[in-house]
């Protein structure tokens, strides 16, 4: 499905610009010059993400930000000049799931998005990890795949649970021994992380889709569903 981006920036040409490039990487893209206008279609469209810049002219794009994330679930990337550490501060405080300067590059620009809207599309709640395609319950100890069931050991859930709750985070072959195997006061070596984490990947990814991600010398990380 199309994700839907409301995209609020003043300045007309960044603005146009913006627009074209997002359509391009399949993005539907609602454009707003000023935060009225912005509340309005937010009012109107089920937006998934919010662009936004920090200044306009009719308001604090700061002050926008903390009123969205009181009311709804949504994320909030600032895309502003303001590019002192106290504005960056300020809007993480303020909620904002990124803070991207101007000028920026839009491969980057593309990335930030992929990875807030894959964090806002997953749910962990209650011991369970669900994306609409990977469902786990940590709890009850059962994980399904497309529906299908999966058989996965203590071990896996002990693994998937630990990179899940640390997503976008790269996880060290020493920091899963210590966690999972250490803490049981068994003693492995760094190959059977290798080893089990290659098992998991051919229980949990398809199709071309990528879960985990190797990171060459320094771990793992889990990407979500790519």
């Amino acid at each position: 499905m199309m994700k839907k981006i409301l995209l609020i920036e003043d300045d007309r040409d960044l603005n146009a610009g913006l627009v074209c490039d997002l359509e391009m990487e399949h993005y539907k893209v609602f454009a707003a010059f000023s935060l009225g206008e912005g509340i309005r279609l937010l009012e109107k469209e089920q937006a998934d993400l919010i662009l936004l810049d920090g200044n306009l002219p009719d308001g604090d794009g700061f002050d926008f930000c903390r009123a969205v994330k009181e009311e709804r679930d949504i994320p909030v990337i600032f895309l502003t000049a303001r590019d002192m550490e106290q504005d960056e501060m300020c809007g993480f405080d303020c909620g904002a799931d990124d803070y991207i300067t101007k000028p920026f590059k839009m491969p980057i620009l593309h990335r930030r998005i992929q990875a807030a809207l894959r964090k806002s599309g997953v749910k962990e709640t209650d011991g369970r990890y669900d994306d609409g395609f990977l469902r786990i319950d940590f709890e009850r100890l059962t994980a399904e795949r497309d529906k299908e069931a999966l058989t996965l050991t203590p071990t896996e859930f002990k693994i998937v649970r630990l990179l899940t709750a640390n997503a976008d985070k790269v996880l060290t072959k020493r920091l899963l021994l210590e966690k999972i195997w250490d803490s049981s006061g068994n003693f492995v070596d760094e190959h059977t992380v290798a080893v089990n984490i290659n098992r998991l990947r051919k229980k949990l990814e398809s199709d071309g889709h990528t879960y985990i991600k190797t990171l060459y010398g320094m771990g793992y990380q889990w990407k979500g569903r790519e």
